[in-house]
């Protein structure tokens, strides 16, 4: 059974846009080629950081969502650490409900609209 999984990145923000492109399908072709799935990808674009990382004080936020097993996470992860390009990444396993505990909830979100009233 594939498992959902989110990764963060944030890219160093005097890149262009054609650089940034270029990172974004590099990520994206490398997750594919170990077998992910349902790719989506989100460019945030610049934005503020929280606190200085490596004298940058923004960075390209990009937001992958995909389903996969755990080891096409590691060649994607290592050569975003080799990267100049990315200052930070982080990968977290999302909780993906399955069709049966929506229904679940749905009905229950049912039933307490119809007792509100």
């Amino acid at each position: 059974m594939a498992t959902y999984y989110e990764t963060m990145y944030i890219l160093r923000p005097d890149l262009i846009d054609e650089q940034v492109e270029q990172n974004i399908s590099k990520y994206e072709n490398l997750l594919k080629e170990n077998g992910a799935e349902n790719l989506e990808i989100q460019n945030r674009g610049k934005r503020r950081l929280a606190y200085e990382i490596n004298r940058h004080r923004d960075g390209v936020y990009v937001q992958m969502n995909y389903t996969g097993k755990g080891d096409a996470i590691a060649p994607m992860e290592r050569a975003m650490r080799l990267s100049e390009e990315v200052i930070r990444y982080l990968t977290i396993k999302q909780k993906h409900p399955t069709s049966e505990e929506e229904t679940a909830v749905e009905e229950v979100s049912i039933a307490a609209i119809a007792q509100e009233r």
